[in-house]
């Protein structure tokens, strides 16, 4: 673990190498997990403002899901998730000519309908955070379907931590981002010299 400020990172995202490949993956995280995406109660609040402007983009089941249910709820571990679509698909997954999922909460902000971009669990996947007393634990979550962005990473050679260099930035800061970046390269710089 590498400890940033009050932050405990994952040895996997500095060593680990990750570059989404939707034209393998087809996006699948969006339509395959056992609950949805988690979601804060701030995040819950903005996509409730945003549904009108999403709503003629989503499946009639995913309309449906949203009057019946609405746009979350709370899992068997106690986080509020979005909803989903027959058990599978978060509510909010919409599909691009040939059969990629994509996020309508994002492609309505790339379109600048709606100023809230997508939950942050989702742009910082595959990281997950777990808070403690005192400090969050950074994750790398390995998942199958996720085998292609790992193949895809290493032929590029792009840790993990740089992919994700934008939503890190985003939920941290670039100050934090700046310490984790040196941080990661001293140690890989050790690493090599076989000093760790």
């Amino acid at each position: 673990m590498l400890k940033i400020g009050d932050t405990l990172v994952s040895l996997d995202l500095v060593e680990r190498c990750f570059c989404c490949d939707l034209n393998a993956c087809l996006g699948q995280c969006c339509i395959d997990g056992d609950a949805g995406a988690p979601i804060t109660k701030e995040e819950y609040d903005q996509i409730c403002n945003v549904i009108p402007e999403v709503y003629n983009d989503l499946s009639p089941a995913a309309r449906e899901v949203l009057e019946e249910q609405g746009p979350a709820y709370i899992d068997e571990e106690g986080d509020l998730v979005t909803s989903l679509v027959d058990g599978r698909d978060c509510v909010f997954t919409t599909y691009a000519p040939g059969g990629i999922c994509l996020c309508a909460l994002e492609k309505a902000w790339r379109e600048n309908r709606i100023s809230f971009k997508k939950p942050a669990s989702c742009a910082l996947y595959p990281v997950r955070l777990k808070e403690y007393e005192g400090f969050t634990a950074v994750n790398f979550h390995r998942w199958k379907i996720c085998k292609p962005a790992e193949t895809l990473g290493r032929a590029k050679g792009i840790p993990a931590y740089r992919f994700l260099r934008e939503p890190l930035i985003e939920k941290f800061g670039k100050e934090w981002y700046d310490e984790l970046d040196a941080t990661a390269q001293e140690y890989l710089r050790q690493k090599k010299e076989g000093k760790v």
